[in-house]
This record gives structure tokens, sequence and C-alpha cells, in this order.
């Protein structure tokens, strides 16, 4: 059975590994790599928003909508970096705004 994959913060981390995913704490400039290997593990995969913002937007991008593995980004502990607006992106992407 597979289990999904945090990619975080160590304290997040902790959490997540108690409610059974595997976890990685990517260290400065290993963000890419450490999604890459999540993809190819899991079926879902969990990366905070801290890690997503260093993550390079074409593989971001590339990730999210990919059929699978599910990609989901998740506040991180210290709420520093915000999570994306998927509201206001739907709306540009419909033109109900400018």
């Amino acid at each position: 059975m597979a289990v999904p994959v945090y990619l975080g913060d160590e304290v997040s981390a902790a959490g997540y590994r108690l409610a059974g995913a595997r976890v990685r704490t990517p260290h400065a400039g290993e963000e890419g790599a450490a999604l890459a290997w999540a993809c190819s593990q899991a079926p879902l995969v969990l990366v905070s928003a801290t890690v997503a913002a260093a993550i390079g937007d074409a593989a971001l991008r590339t990730a999210l909508s990919a059929l699978a593995p599910l990609l989901l980004i998740v506040p991180d502990l210290q709420g520093e970096v915000p999570l994306p607006d998927l509201a206001a992106r739907l709306r540009g992407q419909l033109g109900l705004e400018a």
C-alpha cells in the first residue's frame, strides 16, 4: 500500500509522520529534487507553502497539472508564505477579473 509523502518543515513533518505519511525536509536548493522524488514514490504528495515557493514555477505547474500523483500545497507551521489564491486564479482564467 502506497502512503502519502509530505515535504516541509521538521515540526510539521513529525506530525505527518505520526499520521502515517513518509516525510522529507529538503534543504535549501533541494526542493525540486525532493518534489521529483516524492512524485515518483506516492499517490498523494503534500507540499508546504514554503517548499512550494522555493520550487521553480515550471516544475511546480507541471506537478500540479499532472493527473497523478495528486499534489496539494498545505499551510506551513509558521504561516510566513501564504497559500496560493486558487479562487482568484480561476476567476482570472475564466475572464471574470481583469
